[in-house]
């Protein structure tokens, strides 16, 4: 990891990009969970020569800077999503993925675990017939004032939160769709007092073989919502909580056949994404994500915060002696 143990939340953008790591909190952490050892720093960790693969969960505005960082030092990288703070750069990230050699995957979780392997299943067998819309909603109550996630300079909001998700489910539904879907309109609402942080966006989508897409995200709404709807000429399919399945693994089925509900089990998202990346690395099994995905995800956000009238995050450029 980047970090032992979660990483602070700071009301605003370090200089250096980060605030200073505390190395007590850190061996108390790797104490508790058998981590054999600790660095103390995110530089010093990248530079291990014994380190392989690094794994990036810090704020948004720090996924690009670092995995910069671990790319240029040979490292395969599995980053939280998105992968930069906007698409240019994300277009920084991929050339350095190309000129590195290594692999490099977001953390889109949720498509490694059965509940969405089965709406693609679904739609892949026919039962549904032709897909003729999409419907994904990520949403969530309010965090505090002070999380990083409403702050601009550290690439916060609710598309780049939960939003991407959204975006992301739909993109995957492309094979039954004639292509990769187009952003035809977007909206959104500003978060008070964060000027050009957004509190909810919705994204309207048209795919090439005429379905069209609905892709809502909200962070500051009365529950959580993470549901993806897909509906075909025969019938529709709906995975209750695609986002979280440990927490409910419905997908729930209707046809002129009837209505049904497949549980589809509640193992975590994040272990089944693990463990393809292992295999990735270790067997040669293809990956399902790589940085060409990463990019166009990237290049959708911005394209959908432009036309809601946002401005796209601004990137963070760390200090040489970060």
């Amino acid at each position: 990891m980047l970090c032992g143990g979660a990483p602070p939340r700071p009301p605003a953008p370090p200089p250096a990009g980060g605030p200073p790591r505390d190395r007590g909190r850190a061996e108390a952490f790797a104490a508790t969970h058998g981590v054999e050892r600790v660095v103390g720093s995110y530089a010093e960790l990248v530079a291990d020569p014994e380190i392989e693969v690094v794994y990036n969960p810090l704020a948004n505005s720090l996924h690009g800077p670092w995995n910069l960082a671990a790319l240029q030092a040979g490292k395969h990288v599995l980053t939280e999503k998105p992968s930069a703070s906007n698409a240019a750069e994300a277009v920084e990230v991929h050339e350095a993925v190309t000129k590195a050699g290594t692999v490099f995957m977001e953390g889109f979780h949720y498509l490694f675990h059965p509940v969405t392997r089965r709406l693609h299943e679904l739609l892949n067998s026919g039962e549904l017939g032709e897909l003729r819309h999409v419907e994904t909603m990520v949403a969530m109550p309010a965090p505090p004032d002070s999380d990083v996630r409403w702050s601009l300079p550290l690439a916060g909001g609710a598309l780049m939160d939960l939003g991407c998700y959204s975006l992301h489910a739909q993109r995957m539904l492309a094979p039954w769709a004639g292509g990769a879907p187009r952003l035809v309109a977007a909206r959104g609402g500003e978060k008070a007092e964060a000027a050009g942080v957004d509190e909810w966006l919705d994204a309207d989508l048209e795919f090439p073989g005429g379905a069209t897409g609905s892709a809502r995200c909200h962070m500051a709404h009365h529950t959580w919502q993470m549901s993806c709807r897909v509906v075909g000429s025969r019938g529709e399919a709906t995975a209750v909580n695609f986002v979280q399945p440990h927490l409910d693994d419905r997908v729930v089925v209707r046809t002129a056949v009837g209505e049904r509900t497949e549980e589809l089990g509640r193992r975590s998202s994040y272990t089944y994404q693990l463990e393809a990346f292992a295999a990735h690395l270790r067997r040669g099994v293809p990956p399902a994500l790589d940085a060409d995905d990463a990019l166009t995800t990237m290049r959708l956000i911005d394209d959908s915060y432009r036309a809601a009238g946002f401005p796209v995050r601004p990137r963070t450029v760390l200090a040489a002696t970060a």
